[in-house]
């Protein structure tokens, strides 16, 4: 890892000098007390701040999807345009099972176990009949998606759902940065959500575990294998269809999660599913397909240019996240981490 990083600073030393610089004037951005002529041209560092961590927090909501869709879409080569239906389902049922039990956690086992039986009828019906087939998959799977909006739409109606956050985890918690100094010289300090934070370290820790899990253990390396020769592999007698609806269970499975994870500091809504099946489009084309590393990045990008957007150009703040991708795509078509064909 150092060598290529010390490679990557020896064959563009300006780009790393760039990145050196922008990675130090955000530290000191974070961290030190803003000036008056800065706070009157850019606000309060508290408003940067909070939305800085809005983005990265949404980042991880962001990455909770784009992490199945990109297992499904990136390395499975299964066009599933029903992902974003599968977050809105898990969204309701963990409603449902949190007003049942008047638990948290078990929301997210319910969520889970439900979607992912979802991705597996969706394995064995759909996608095992069409493999290789990009375009019926793309209609058949958006004519599933408009299906199941309409019977959320049936039976949970048009208001708005939002799962209640556990007491433990309920309030503001102060952290060590610095938005303000008093006349007196007292600092003042950032609180946030605690739950927002918990659910940022809850979605480091499913990426570093997905990262290891494909790269580092014999079942991710059969998921690979078989995605690049599918009919070798099954020759050998590795059961990979097994895997793959396994894989796409999984998958599935983890865009459940993410819809209690919206529906706890979000809302959940009809039209989530669309929402959420874009963003995880862009973030898939802006990290690279098929990287678990190159969804985390995306996410962060995206969630960090809607928030920054939304506070400091709200009138083009949906622009700016297509921009970003275009961008992507007109300079790094593969994406920013994905490999290139």
């Amino acid at each position: 890892m150092v060598d290529s990083g010390s490679g990557f600073v020896q064959r563009h030393p300006i780009w790393s000098s760039i990145i050196f610089v922008l990675a130090g004037l955000l530290l000191w951005a974070i961290f030190a007390p803003w000036p008056d002529a800065l706070s009157d041209l850019v606000g309060r560092k508290k408003i940067f701040l909070s939305a800085l961590l809005n983005g990265i927090t949404l980042g991880g909501l962001y990455f909770l999807v784009a992490s199945g869709f990109t297992l499904i879409f990136g390395l499975m080569r299964n066009v599933n345009l029903a992902h974003g239906s599968l977050y809105l389902l898990g969204g309701y049922v963990g409603f449902e099972v949190a007003k049942w039990t008047g638990w948290w956690i078990p929301a997210f086992i319910g969520a889970f176990v439900a979607t992912g039986l979802v991705g597996v009828a969706l394995q064995m019906i759909v996608f095992r009949r069409m493999e290789g087939q990009d375009l019926r998959q793309t209609l058949v799977t958006i004519g599933i998606s408009i299906v199941a909006a309409d019977l959320m739409l049936w039976v949970f109606g048009g208001d708005f759902y939002q799962i209640e956050t556990p007491s433990w985890l309920a309030g503001p918690i102060t952290l060590p940065l610095v938005t303000a100094v008093k006349d007196n010289g007292e600092s003042i300090y950032l609180t946030y959500p605690f739950v927002r934070l918990v659910i940022l370290a809850a979605s480091v820790v499913i990426g570093v575990a997905m990262w290891l899990a494909l790269n580092k253990t014999r079942v991710g390396m059969l998921v690979r294998a078989g995605v690049d020769d599918r009919d070798m592999l099954s020759a050998t007698g590795v059961p990979i269809q097994r895997i793959f609806v396994a894989v796409f269970a999984f998958g599935a499975g983890l865009a459940g999660v993410a819809g209690v994870v919206g529906g706890t500091f979000q809302s959940l809504a009809p039209g989530e599913d669309t929402r959420f099946l874009l963003t995880s489009l862009v973030v898939v084309i802006v990290g690279g397909m098929g990287s678990i590393p190159g969804a985390a990045l995306g996410a962060v990008i995206i969630g960090l240019a809607e928030q920054f957007g939304s506070v400091y150009m709200p009138t083009y703040s949906v622009v700016l996240t297509f921009l970003i991708m275009v961008l992507v795509l007109a300079f790094r078509p593969q994406g920013l981490l994905g490999r290139s064909t």
